[in-house]
């Protein structure tokens, strides 16, 4: 009985230190529930803070690298950007200099240039600081016409002050200039890269070489009758001009040469009874399909086959002027910019109105689409 009694009592002072050992073991259960609980708070925010930081990465790749950049500019004093499927404007530039004219997007979509009086601005298209990076400033008048040659490197320009200008775009100044000697509207370059021509309000077409520095040949297709829109087709083959009386002046030009000062005319076209805004022959990827598109002041735009320049399609939307219209690159889509304070994009094959970019309160002016890859180098 003794020993029994001594047992238990050895047996009795284990429970304690058990019991006390499991009062330990629960007060670290307890300390370890709540670093388990911060952990998994922290985890959490963690989580929540790389979502944000993939979302905004995923919103900046979006932003600097998009597929599709479609600009417009109107007499409101603004330049938008927009979503061109879903129709959303997700950045606006003011422009309170002036109105804008022309817009044009360089080929490595990097830069946007607008044209208005009596400047350009270039604006970087992959960020959303409003101010330009670059400005060109030595035209004295309207700047009507700009675009690039087709690696970027330079820029040309024509303006109502009489000139049609080359600039470097890493530089302000002026690298050559041409007098016209009457308002230029319309400039275009041919893609020889090595000649621009330009149409001005007296009514003569000109064609600048641009090796030479000359003017190497003068037409005028109708006296005293302002050339307003001048388009040359990708290959070379075909220019056309539209004037104010809404005719279309269609002239072949020689193949396989350097030079492209031969024209031989082909066709004439009444397209409108109003004015003739803007004239645009479709891209390459759009062959075998050729088309002309034209934009007038009738509040309608006509899409003419060019093999016999028959009506097509006549695009019926707008309620005032068209003033501007550009291709997607495979000719599939059109974009149009109208006095009515909206652009348009309209389907190539059903002529149909598929979008309507609305946000301008003033007449939408011009448009700029660059839906392409980054082209080659010339």
């Amino acid at each position: 009985m003794k020993r029994l009694g001594e047992e238990m009592k050895t047996l009795g002072e284990v429970m304690k230190r058990l019991g006390e050992e499991m009062k330990r073991l629960g007060q670290f259960i307890k300390r370890l529930e709540k670093v388990m609980k911060r952990l998994g708070e922290e985890m959490k925010r963690s989580s929540l803070h790389v979502n944000v930081n993939l979302q905004q990465l995923e919103e900046e790749i979006t932003m600097t690298q998009p597929s599709v950049i479609l600009a417009t500019a109107s007499y409101d004093h603004t330049i938008r950007f927009w979503e061109a499927k879903s129709g959303r404007c997700y950045r606006t530039i003011q422009y309170p200099d002036s109105q804008v004219n022309r817009l044009e997007i360089t080929p490595n979509k990097h830069y946007l240039a607008a044209a208005g009086n009596p400047h350009i601005r270039l604006f970087d298209v992959n960020s959303n600081t409003p101010q330009p990076v670059m400005s060109y400033d030595q035209h004295t008048s309207n700047v009507m016409a700009v675009g690039f040659q087709c690696d970027g490197n330079w820029m040309y320009s024509g303006s109502e002050d009489g000139t049609v200008k080359i600039w470097d775009l890493r530089a302000p100044v002026c690298q050559m200039e041409y007098e016209s000697r009457a308002a230029v509207n319309t400039v275009v370059l041919h893609p020889n890269q090595t000649e621009l021509i330009s149409g001005d309000q007296n009514g003569n077409i000109r064609v600048w070489d641009l090796t030479a520095n000359s003017c190497s040949c003068e037409l005028v297709p109708e006296v005293d009758t302002a050339v307003r829109s001048l388009t040359v087709m990708w290959d070379g083959s075909l220019v056309v001009a539209a004037n104010n009386h809404g005719t279309c002046y269609v002239w072949r030009l020689m193949r396989g040469t350097q030079t492209m000062t031969n024209f031989e005319p082909l066709h004439k076209l009444q397209a409108h009874d109003g004015y003739i805004l803007k004239c645009l022959l479709s891209p390459e990827f759009c062959e075998p399909h050729r088309y002309l598109a034209t934009a007038s002041s009738d509040h309608t735009v006509k899409i003419w086959n060019v093999d016999g320049f028959k009506l097509e399609k006549t695009l019926i939307g707008h309620q005032r002027w068209v003033w501007d219209c550009v291709f997607s690159v495979d000719g599939a889509y059109l974009i149009t910019a109208s006095s009515d304070t909206t652009a348009r994009l309209w389907s190539m094959s059903t002529g149909e109105d598929i979008k309507v970019y609305q946000g301008h309160h003033k007449a939408t002016t011009c448009c700029a689409l660059h839906d392409g890859a980054e082209p080659a180098a010339c």
